[in-house]
């Protein structure tokens, strides 16, 4: 049937032919003594055929140049260049090109030159291209015009990794906020709009042609340069490297504007983007067609490396590129002057050489000179900094209905029915406040209603916030330098520490909590509360020794009081076993306070409760709070929720944890000043001693926590004498960033106790 068609239509007296893989129509190679030769066959429509004709239009008009470097259209009998036949029976759209010889530049090894010619040939067939108008291109609208990136989130769900999929949900929120709004501003044109690989033809290490012209798109002219890097980097293990090389030859020729370098960082995402959707889709659609998915794990490779480059730093590397000055950068002095000239400094700042940042994403924080970091330490975006699903229930919400609690809205009843389903049934009752403070302020006032005692018993070295009632109950607080002082209320526990405690063995969980209990059995008044971390921050990531709350509670209950648990910075998974911290000690408190990442840095806290504490707080005064639950905090709650489970973030702090836990207890083998490596999940602490004697050495410890800051990962510092190296990153973290960070305090730890042996 073909033999006899490309007869009638060309005049080849029996052509070999021979299939090609194709994108989503059927193309054949044929040879015949006059050449070889691509026929192309479509399934009609109507639409397609009007862009054919416009594309075989574009190739036409290349070829006035009278050069080699693209496909002739290859006239039919009758002179035309396309005609509709039918086909085994099927309505086809065909038409003939001629054929280039040459190698694919996916199969040439990379070099300067062969980059440089990429970037002058595609900006010369540009320049021709700015001859060309094409009214079919200019209403052309679809997924893999780069301008159109919106129209790929119907692909979002094909993509079977939820957190990939957060992350190509992430570029296409930047893409909303940084490109859109630039987009009638930048140069339109006709591109080719795929200068891929596998449609770049070489010869002699230079380009030399390039073939496929079915994207064809009317769109911006620097979504050709985008396009052409993201393909020539992508599989790169340094993407910006090779990406400038690109840029200079193209702008030799073409030369950019500022704005158009301004957005190019998110345009090569959005390619990248793109091209995971639809390989995604296609492999949902069409297992078969392995055509559609050939580039996909170089997209993902590179999309999760571009999300780590700080989209301030490609700027300025691409305005150098091309001779741009690059923009004045505040100082870190400025920036301190200008805090505070209206904010006190008691309000402090990290690390010797503070951080002025700009944006962030997951675990990475870029700052405003152009680096990123790598965030061990942040646990507040308990999801991941900027998580999309979280940005767009804030966002959606604030623009449909953001009131106080006096009114009546589903998501109030909606989110505090899914947060007390992670709880055991008597916990059944919750009161919304807008930070863990406010929780835990609220939680003492609900303590004293329901005993009508007004002593709290408090962990040593605990903190709960920065309320006074919260500083009373924070021996971290009261008890340092600065503090206040312990109240005649508050009574005192030693923490069940089982490194530097005087209990250490396995049954150091019963014996501190005898002592405990025999504190409470000699108090002079009963017992309205006792407060705990389940592990304690401040005091150095300490888990409660194993036991220890299963023989406190009953004692505090016995007479009377009840027992609060503070999940502030335990909750919500992070511990990788239990989703609360209390379930490793095998208890139900009766009363739990959250924040921090319940919201995932939107400001909101919960007290979570029983249905008798309710009813005796019912009795006092009316508790209102204006925003405490308000359904845009509610939204977010949710979606924090959603994303959790989602993405499966608690066995992801789990298995990650474990890793990265098993890491840092290698290198305590290495080194004698690692004392004490604790804790579960993605809660870590690591206790950096002076030797045998177990001396805290907290000028280490501040030396390994800034030297990382040089290496662009944060981590901080805690415990009594600030001697604790804690790290608790977004859930999000990897097993790489684990090794990424402990390789780090090798490399730290290596060089200081080289320079010790030299002196």
């Amino acid at each position: 049937m073909m033999d006899t068609l490309l007869e009638t239509e060309f005049t080849f007296h029996k052509p070999e032919i021979k299939k090609l893989n194709g994108y989503d129509n059927v193309n054949y190679l044929v040879k015949n003594k006059s050449g070889r030769y691509i026929f192309k066959t479509y399934a009609y429509h109507k639409e397609l055929l009007a862009v054919l004709e416009a594309e075989n239009e574009a190739l036409l008009h290349l070829q006035e140049k009278d050069t080699d470097t693209s496909p002739k259209p290859i006239p039919f009998t009758d002179g035309s260049f396309i005609k509709v036949l039918m086909i085994d029976g099927v309505k086809t759209i065909c038409r003939m090109l001629s054929f280039l010889d040459g190698w694919f530049l996916g199969d040439i090894k990379a070099s300067k030159e062969l980059f440089c010619s990429l970037g002058v040939f595609l900006a010369e067939m540009n320049l021709t291209f700015q001859k060309f108008d094409s009214y079919v291109l200019k209403a052309r609208q679809w997924e893999w015009d780069i301008q159109y990136l919106h129209l790929n989130k119907k692909y979002l769900n094909d993509i079977p990794d939820p957190h990939n999929r957060s992350i190509v949900y992430y570029f296409f929120q930047q893409f909303e906020e940084q490109v859109v709004p630039l987009l009638p501003e930048l140069r339109k044109q006709v591109i080719h709009n795929d200068a891929n690989e596998w449609n770049i033809l070489t010869k002699n290490g230079s380009v030399s042609g390039i073939i496929d012209f079915g994207d064809l798109a009317y769109s911006q002219l620097i979504n050709e340069v985008a396009i052409a890097i993201t393909y020539a980097c992508y599989d790169k293990e340094n993407p910006l490297d090779w990406a400038p090389i690109v840029l200079k030859a193209y702008h030799s020729i073409l030369p950019l504007e500022e704005k158009e370098i301004k957005v190019l960082y998110y345009l090569i995402a959005a390619r990248l983007c793109t091209s995971v959707c639809n390989s995604a889709h296609s492999r949902k659609t069409d297992p078969e067609n392995t055509y559609a998915t050939v580039s996909e794990k170089s997209a993902w490779q590179m999309l999760h490396k571009w999300l780590r480059i700080n989209p301030i730093g490609a700027e300025h590397l691409f305005r150098k590129t091309i001779g741009l000055p690059v923009d004045k950068i505040e100082t870190t002095d400025e920036a301190i002057r200008k805090r505070y000239q209206h904010i006190s400094s008691i309000l402090s700042v990290s690390y010797k050489t503070p951080i002025f940042m700009t944006r962030s994403a997951f675990q990475y924080m870029y700052d405003a000179e152009g680096n990123t970091f790598l965030d061990a330490y942040n646990n507040i975006p308990h999801v991941g900094h900027s998580h999309p699903r979280v940005v767009e229930a804030g966002q959606k919400q604030m623009a449909t209905l953001n009131t106080n609690t006096r009114y009546l809205y589903d998501l109030l009843p909606k989110y505090a029915e899914e947060l007390l389903s992670k709880f055991s049934d008597s916990l059944n009752k919750v009161f919304f406040v807008n930070s863990g403070s406010a929780a835990s302020d609220l939680a003492i006032r609900m303590a004293y209603a329901h005993t009508q005692h007004k002593k709290v018993m408090v962990m040593e070295h605990g903190y709960h916030g920065n309320t006074q009632i919260s500083i009373d109950i924070s021996d971290y607080k009261f008890n340092s330098s600065k503090g206040q002082g312990q109240k005649e209320h508050i009574l005192k526990t030693q923490i069940p520490d089982t490194y530097r405690g005087k209990y250490t063995d396995e049954n150091a969980g019963e014996l501190y909590a005898e002592e405990a209990v025999k504190q409470i059995e000699n108090s002079d008044h009963p017992i309205a509360t006792f407060i705990t971390e389940p592990v304690v921050g401040c005091g150095g990531q300490v888990p409660l020794a194993k036991g220890y709350l299963k023989e406190v509670y009953p004692a505090i209950r016995k007479q009377g009081g009840i027992c609060i648990s503070d999940e502030v910075q335990t909750g919500f998974g992070r511990l990788g076993d239990h989703f609360w911290g209390f379930e490793a000690q095998e208890v139900v408190p009766d009363m739990v306070i959250v924040g921090k990442p319940i919201a995932n840095g939107h400001p909101m806290g919960a007290v979570i409760t029983t249905d008798e504490i309710v009813e005796s707080f019912s009795k006092g005064v009316e508790f209102f709070s204006s925003f405490g639950g308000n359904p845009v905090s509610c939204a977010i709650g949710l979606s924090v929720l959603e994303v959790i489970e989602n993405e499966k973030l608690q066995e992801n702090a789990k298995i990650v944890g474990a890793y990265y836990k098993s890491l840092l207890s290698e290198l305590q083998k290495k080194y004698d000043c690692i004392g004490d490596v604790r804790g579960s999940g993605l809660f870590l602490g690591i206790e950096i001693i002076k030797g045998e004697n177990r001396e805290t050495n907290r000028v280490l410890a501040h030396h390994i926590k800034n030297e990382l800051r040089d290496k662009f990962i944060l981590i901080s510092t805690d415990g009594p004498d600030d001697n604790v190296l804690k790290t608790k990153p977004p859930l999000c973290f990897t097993k790489e960033n684990a090794k990424e960070v402990v390789d780090a305090i090798d490399s730290v730890l290596e060089s200081y106790y080289q320079t010790q042996k030299r002196f």
